[in-house]
């Protein structure tokens, strides 16, 4: 039988087929368990997540039919497991918000693609002008402010501002909102949840 047509498939797991199962379970754990380790930066949890999803497909199968995506429900399964346990481990204050928005924005549509798209943001990035480029890294990465920056590179404020205002608008440019919701949770987020710390 021929797993790979999603209506084979959702019919097959609807009926309770093992094999149908274990076909699923080989053709995307890997690849969730890497999904959720961008969500959780954490292995053994973004492991947890992808059995509990997986566990709970298995005892749920009869509510699948065969107008589910399986890879898109897959997909959107682990991210609400991930969303469950963030809001049950911690209260969602104002940054976890946009954090949890800029999340819901990137996997929208396009859940294999957060590797690319995560490549796709660091070499633009690395495609800014030189002294550009070394100004957004100390403030988004290494998450200096404007004037620490203007004191460390003996420059004026102005200049240093003068250039993230230039970074953004390339950047901005180049990227579609989906990109540029992955430069905040790249950079943006981390900062000033450490800020907060």
């Amino acid at each position: 039988m021929d797993f790979t047509e999603n209506i084979t498939l959702a019919k097959q797991l609807n009926l309770g087929n093992t094999k149908a199962y274990d076909f699923l379970m080989d053709t995307y754990y890997k690849n969730l368990c890497r999904y959720a380790f961008t969500l959780t930066h954490d292995k053994g949890k973004a492991e947890d997540i992808v059995q509990n999803v997986f566990v709970k497909i298995w005892v749920n199968r009869k509510n699948i039919n065969s107008h589910f995506i399986i890879k898109n429900y897959v997909y959107k399964s682990v991210y609400n497991q991930f969303i469950d346990q963030f809001r049950k481990n911690k209260p969602v204050i104002y940054l976890e918000k946009k954090y949890l928005e800029a999340l819901d924005l990137v996997v929208e549509n396009d859940y294999e693609n957060l590797d690319e798209l995560t490549q796709l943001v660091n070499e633009e990035i690395m495609n800014l002008p030189p002294k550009c480029r070394e100004i957004f890294i100390l403030n988004k990465k290494d998450g200096l402010t404007h004037i620490e920056i203007s004191e460390y590179l003996n420059i004026s404020i102005k200049t240093v501002e003068g250039h993230m205002t230039r970074a953004f608008k390339v950047l901005a440019d180049k990227l579609t909102p989906k990109v540029d919701a992955i430069l905040f949770l790249l950079y943006d987020f981390k900062k000033e949840m450490s800020q907060l710390k």
